[in-house]
Formats: structure tokens, sequence, C-alpha cells
């Protein structure tokens, strides 16, 4: 039996958005329950400042997470608390993903405050989204709508939703359920309609991987059904060389021991037809969902999907 952990003093560093903090103070909370002395380091990230450009042209979600990679390696802050989806697919070198927690709501919600649903739209009404991701697929479902950038924290996306300057709006469940505004929820996509991103509604802690004991310490909040799955989904996207640069899917289902994925690749320029791929496996080591992944991207690959030289797995 390994000995009891003395209690650790962590720092979280964390974004300041609302959401980024409601992140953090969960972390904080579940963690302090269990005897550790935890603080916050609000951090403001380059992806937080660049609002005039899309992610894909500046350098992608990674933005969001070097500041704070920064502060771990400084030791200002010990952990970092992370929507899995802006998490690069590759971890600089001296970092480990420690943890991966329960996974909230992972669909894609349609907000609107005039129309009800995706079919309510009338022909060419302005949608809001900056994921190539939701561009593509939103394209395969209502070619006749009119895709805009929509940059900024979910405050700010609402905001501009509420001030007229798009019809409807598409965002993640999840963050909208854990800052308790699920009621902006018009409608839910169907995974098999809106696919989501690989590890859309989880949460990953980052930490240098050299420090042990926080990852000891870390290890009761994981939640491994989730991670399974999300290595699985985020193995696709590291083989596809995804980014948010890239119009890729990926979602994975666990039931017992079978590992459901699915995985679809768009076209921005609306030249190739959407390319899904599918498959199911025994899954229980993060090594059988790797391998599950790297399977998925060939499939894409093979239907004619564009990416990267296929990934070994590791």
């Amino acid at each position: 039996m390994s000995p009891v952990q003395s209690p650790l003093s962590i720092v979280i560093a964390t974004r300041e958005s609302r959401l980024a903090l409601w992140q953090a103070e969960h972390v904080q909370a579940l963690l302090r329950a269990r005897g550790h002395s935890v603080e916050l380091l609000g951090m403001t990230t380059k992806g937080d400042q660049i609002l005039d450009r899309s992610l894909s042209k500046v350098g992608g979600k990674g933005l969001f997470v070097k500041e704070l990679e920064v502060a771990l390696e400084e030791g200002r802050a010990h952990i970092a608390v992370h929507s899995l989806k802006d998490v690069p697919m590759e971890l600089p070198e001296g970092f480990a993903l420690a943890c991966v927690m329960e996974r909230e709501d992972p669909r894609d919600a349609f907000v609107s405050p005039r129309y009800a649903s995706l079919e309510a739209l009338p022909q060419g009404a302005v949608v809001g989204t900056s994921s190539l991701r939701r561009q593509v697929l939103l394209q395969a479902l209502r070619p006749d709508l009119k895709i805009e950038p929509l940059r900024g924290n979910l405050d700010t996306r609402l905001r501009k939703l509420d001030e007229g300057q798009y019809d409807a709006i598409v965002l993640a469940a999840a963050g909208l359920k854990r800052l308790k505004m699920g009621e902006r929820i018009r409608a839910t996509f169907a995974p098999t309609a809106m696919l989501p991103a690989a590890g859309q509604g989880a949460l990953g802690i980052e930490v240098r991987s050299d420090r042990q004991d926080l990852i000891d310490a870390l290890a009761p909040l994981a939640h491994m059904p989730t991670w399974l799955t999300v290595t699985a989904e985020r193995a696709v996207s590291r083989a596809m060389g995804g980014s948010c640069s890239m119009p890729l899917a990926a979602h994975g289902t666990l039931t017992g021991t079978t590992l459901q994925l699915d995985a679809a690749w768009g076209d921005t320029e609306g030249k190739r037809p959407l390319v899904r791929a599918s498959a199911s496996a025994t899954v229980t080591t993060l090594a059988q969902a790797d391998a599950l992944g790297l399977a998925i991207a060939q499939q894409l690959r093979d239907g004619g999907a564009v990416g990267a030289t296929p990934a070994t797995a590791g």
C-alpha cells in the first residue's frame, strides 16, 4: 500500500476568462477537499489578446496555453487547468498531461434569440463561429448559410449575438452549462450531425513532467473512461497534423470496454466532400486508445482527407 501523501502547496495558472476561472476554481475546490493548499495565478494569454484574426492564422489554440506553460517552467505556478480541446496534441519537452477529468456534455449548442434550431434559420442567415470544424460541418448541413468569424470569450460572443451581429452562433454546450447559462441553448446538435472536436467538454491538467508529487496528488481527480476516450480522439488529430487550422472532428463513446470512434474532415474551400470515418475496438489502455485513433486517421486519409504524414503511436 502506498503511503498517504503529504499535503502540497499548489498554485494553479489560469486564464482570466469567466470559464477558465470556473475550471481552475473547480480543481482548486477538489484539491482543497483533499487537504492541499491551493491558490490561483490569473494570466492573460496571447489567445485572449488577439481578437481581430482567426486563431488558425496566428498560431492556433496553443496561444491559450503558452504563457501558462512559461509560468510552470519558471516555478510561479505548479499546474495549469485547460479545456482539453485547446491543448496542442504534442506538449513541449518537459511537460505532461497529468490528469483528464470527467467530461461535461461534449456536444455543440445552437444559440439564437430568434430561431429555435438550425433548420429554422431562413436562407442566407448569418451564423457565427471561428471554428473551421464547425464551419465545414455547418456548410454540409446548410450550404445556404453565411458563416462569419466570431472570436472572444463566451460573454463577448453572446453579447455580439444579442447585439444582432449574427442570427445564431454555435458554442460548446459544456461551457454554457458550467457557467449556469444552459438556458441560452436553444438546441443541442446530435454528434452525428455536428461531430464534436477532439477533447471537447473535458478538462486536462498540465504539469512539469518531473513533478511526480503533483502527478500523484492529481491522480484521484482523473476519470479513466474520459481519458481513454479523449486519447483516441486526440490521436486522430495528432496523426492528421491537427490544430485549429484543420477542419477536423473526432468523437468517441465508451460503452463498457468498447470504444466507438467517429471522425470527419472537411475542406473549407468546399471543393471536396466531407470525409467521414468510423470504427470501434476494445480499449482498456491509453495505448489501445491511441492505436484506434491512428487507424481512424488512416481511414480519413484513405477517403481523401489531407493531413500530415502518419504519426507513430506513443
